[in-house]
């Protein structure tokens, strides 16, 4: 038997548009995938027993079992080889938590573990990404970075095909927040492709705010670096105003940011590929924490309690 985990994560600046070589900065946080793997002699098999927003697992299922697939290619593995695949732990299946990329990362252990294979966290983190093509088409690379190491990181994607840039950024410490779910699934693979569409056929409008990202990003990392929470918060907003005008926000997300702020979250943004999914917002404090996450479960959303700046152990 084999075991193996996977950070869930959060883009705190730059989704979408780091799939364009725009820099970005991911952390993960303090709710992980669990995967528990067993060869079998039949067929492979997938228990999902996280608890997911209605229609998430049935949405994803075929797209896990391509992962599945690329993974094991990119591990090497005769594809001919089956196995009983259990996933759990603390992360829900919401999208734009990156589930997808933490249960790949966990199951990649796993099937390692179990076949008795020495992979580094830089070898997990290369066969995670191959297994969220089946996701995400074309994904930055960004989830399974966050997934993989942990942490609080700069991403860059190298646009010719080289390595990525990853900088581990440290902060004073850990940062409560609440993920408020929309409890819509949405379709990354198709978002991603609809910027992509629409960045083409307005090339202008869309290089004006793709580099408004950009600098939002780098005064983001100069922000967290100093610890100044109000100023990210602010920076979070503008980069949520940003994403509604690449067309990527949704009326449930809007609203979820508006409660959050209205109950004093410092910022608060979708987080992910949008079109439902998720909302974070910057609660620092447990008390705050509380109050805004009691607001947006008042109006009926379901709302994950968790911290940004965790370490791997």
């Amino acid at each position: 038997m084999g075991e193996g985990s996977g950070f869930g994560k959060v883009i705190l600046f730059g989704e979408h548009f780091v799939v364009h070589g725009i820099p970005g900065i991911v952390s993960a946080i303090d709710s992980t995938n669990e995967a528990i793997v067993k060869r079998t002699g039949t067929e492979t098999v997938v228990r999902d027993e996280r608890k997911t927003a209605k229609g998430y697992s049935q949405e994803k299922q075929k797209q896990q079992l391509e992962s599945i697939d690329r993974m094991l290619k990119a591990m090497g593995v005769d594809p001919k080889t089956t196995f009983e695949i259990q996933i759990g732990g603390t992360l829900p299946g919401f999208s734009g938590l990156g589930a997808s990329a933490a249960s790949s990362v966990a199951i990649a252990r796993a099937i390692a573990q179990e076949l008795g294979m020495k992979m580094s966290d830089e070898r997990t983190n290369d066969v995670a990404y191959e297994g969220e093509k089946a996701y995400a088409g074309t994904p930055s690379g960004i989830d399974n970075t966050a997934a993989t190491f942990g942490g609080l990181l700069w991403f860059k994607k190298n646009m010719t095909g080289g390595p990525n840039l990853i900088e581990r950024l440290r902060i004073s410490e850990p940062i409560d927040i609440i993920i408020g779910s929309t409890g819509i699934v949405a379709n990354t693979k198709a978002m991603v492709e609809g910027v992509a569409n629409r960045k083409r056929g307005n090339p202008e409008k869309y290089g004006l705010l793709f580099d408004q990202a950009g600098e939002l990003a780098i005064l983001a990392k100069k922000a967290l670096l100093r610890f100044e929470l109000g100023e990210v918060g602010r920076l979070m907003n503008e980069n949520h105003r940003l994403l509604q005008e690449i067309g990527v926000s949704h009326d449930a997300l809007d609203d979820l940011v508006k409660i959050a702020r209205k109950n004093g979250a410092y910022g608060a943004k979708l987080t992910g590929g949008g079109g439902g999914g998720c909302m974070m917002a910057l609660t620092p404090g447990r008390d705050l924490q509380k109050k805004v996450a009691e607001a947006i479960e008042k109006k009926g959303y379901e709302v994950l309690r968790t911290r940004i700046g965790v370490e791997k152990t």
